[in-house]
């Protein structure tokens, strides 16, 4: 998957929405169950898994992470970067970009594309939060004039994720195509990074307007990008189109890596509103690919010799993690030993086995158990166990006084029963189970728990304003080092930040701001560790596991494989089965 998810981290979704399955098939088309509708299909703006699988096959970065490989691999870029630092300690990634790569209109993939792109996403008016936190140690950007297709980035501290930040962090966008009122030209991309005053300058107003108007979010007219294929349908609910460009400036370049593989004339998204509907669809050919497929019903396929002599069943381990998210700002949630004893509480290994048939690995931090550098495989996780959870209850000043089997705590001077309401989003089955498992035994210690469902779109809206007290979710992330500011850090807790629980203080702040700039990779992993011992200790998650993508795909295609990389496939490098 394309960028942004070493650095962000995008939201893992589970089983989703719906709508019927009734799209007439072209034999040359692959058609991929979505879980919902994208939030929008530009990758500036995009903040959801669905829009970025789409984004990787309409747009593309300097660099790319190969779905086979797992390594770094340039895209636009013509090979992975130049780096090198100064005494002062800034760190210079420069790229030079392919001598091939064209726009629709014919003209060639420029550095000025790149800044362009660039300086929007630090626009103070587009609504792009998530990516702009990672942009934060940009100082400068250097052009070439006697070589338009050559910049540099400067950093203003060592980044650890220097080479990721500008590589895959985003898409590149076609000035021409995005500006055509050239309000942004005359501003530099230093002052976007400086200039407050910004913020109310009409022009860069103007174009903020623009960039987040629906033409450029989700218009076929508007939309466009330098990828293999053309977004040309998008039906609410129902399903996103995109064609096969004729002419496509990468095919001279296939066989380079994965993201030069574009075969199918058609790549389908197709929403679909039910588990059992999807499935229905599924076998009878009118869905190629399915992944987070139910684990019970995945067990099931995999069984089934009528279903396995048409697809093939594949369970490659994530890079990713499901977890219990609490609200640590809530009173009722804000001691440490009242959410401790919450943990005590979820039987991990029952969910693994009960909800997720086998098909996962329990973790203990937001790290990948593949990632065995940084991986805190010290941490002994909390253990299921009733008596302690009621011990760190009582620790914590909650008793049962009323009668009800409720446990009661003075807080702000009112007695406040221990209610817990727990967030899931609609249709995911799989996310309900769990809190029902842990609604069951929050009950035997005096916990209420109340489960509220609530629609994707509803259930993101509440997460981002933390009005919530606890829900379960997982992130998806990239291979290799991770950036935890967005998710971790404690001032991404306000306005669109990621830190729905509002873990932090000065003390991880200051970590995860030294893992940022340390380049040794052995320092960095102890760091990396101490930050996963505080979120340990503190609790505001409670890591579950790291799940196997539950996949299928038609064995009418070849070289269709899985990765462990999200989405988990390359869809674009599918292939007729017998097609050379």
């Amino acid at each position: 998957m394309r960028g942004r998810f070493n650095l962000l981290l995008v939201l893992f979704l589970s089983v989703l929405f719906i709508s019927s399955c009734t799209y007439k098939r072209n034999p040359t088309e692959v058609v991929v169950w979505q879980l919902a509708d994208p939030g929008v299909i530009n990758p500036v703006t995009a903040a959801d898994a669905v829009a970025y699988e789409i984004d990787n096959n309409v747009f593309q970065p300097l660099l790319n992470f190969d779905y086979r490989t797992l390594k770094l691999v340039p895209i636009l870029a013509d090979s992975l970067p130049q780096v090198r630092a100064d005494s002062a300690g800034h760190m210079y990634i420069t790229y030079e970009l392919r001598k091939e790569a064209k726009w629709d209109n014919g003209t060639p993939i420029t550095a000025k594309d790149v800044e362009f792109t660039f300086k929007a996403a630090c626009n103070p008016g587009v609504n792009d939060a998530p990516l702009k936190t990672t942009l934060d140690l940009l100082s400068d950007l250097i052009l070439y004039p006697d070589n338009p297709r050559k910049i540099t980035f400067v950093f203003k501290a060592r980044y650890n994720l220097a080479v990721e930040t500008t590589g895959t962090n985003t898409c590149v966008l076609p000035e021409y195509a995005y500006d055509p009122k050239k309000y942004m030209e005359g501003f530099t991309f230093k002052q976007m990074l400086n200039d407050t005053a910004l913020a109310h300058d009409p022009k860069m107003m103007a174009f903020a307007n623009d960039f987040n108007s629906e033409k450029y979010q989700r218009d076929t007219t508007g939309v466009n990008g330098s990828g293999a294929y053309q977004f040309v349908e998008w039906t609410t609910g129902q399903r996103v189109v995109l064609r096969k460009k004729r002419g496509w400036w990468g095919d001279a370049l296939a066989g380079t890596n994965c993201f030069f593989e574009a075969y199918p004339d058609k790549i389908v998204y197709q929403v679909v509103n039910d588990q059992t509907t999807a499935l229905v669809s599924l076998k009878a050919g009118n869905l190629d690919v399915m992944k987070a497929i139910k684990p019970q019903d995945f067990t099931d396929l995999s069984k089934s010799d009528k279903f396995t002599a048409n697809f093939n069943t594949l369970t490659p381990l994530m890079f990713a993690y499901t977890y219990l998210g609490i609200n640590m700002k809530e009173p009722k949630l804000a001691d440490v030993h009242t959410r401790q004893a919450l943990a005590h509480l979820v039987d991990v290994k029952r969910i693994i086995q009960d909800v997720y048939y086998g098909y996962g690995q329990q973790v203990t931090g937001g790290i990948s158990p593949m990632d065995s550098l940084d991986y805190n495989s010290d941490i002994k996780p909390y253990e299921y166990n009733l008596d302690s959870a009621k011990a760190l209850l009582a620790a914590a000043g909650w008793t049962a006084s009323e009668g009800d089997g409720i446990l009661y705590k003075v807080i702000d001077g009112k007695k406040t029963p221990f209610t817990i309401d727990f967030l899931v989003n609609q249709g995911a089955d799989v996310r309900k189970k769990v809190a029902l498992i842990f609604k069951e035994e929050a009950r035997k210690v005096g916990i209420d728990v109340n489960i509220v469902v609530k629609e994707f779109n509803v259930f993101q809206g509440l997460l981002k304003k933390h009005e919530f007290d606890m829900y379960t979710s997982g992130w998806v992330f990239q291979p290799g080092q991770q950036d935890f500011k967005q998710v971790f850090y404690s001032t991404s807790a306000l306005d669109e930040g990621s830190n729905h629980e509002g873990f932090g203080d000065a003390t991880s702040d200051a970590l995860i701001d030294s893992m940022r700039v340390e380049l040794d990779v052995k320092k960095r992993a102890g760091m990396e560790k101490r930050l996963q011992v505080i979120m340990h200790d503190r609790c505001g998650y409670i890591f579950l596991l790291a799940p196997k993508a539950l996949i299928a795909i038609s064995k009418k295609f070849s070289n269709a494989y899985a990765s462990s990389n999200n989405p988990f496939f390359w869809e674009a490098g599918f292939k007729a089965a017998g097609e050379k």
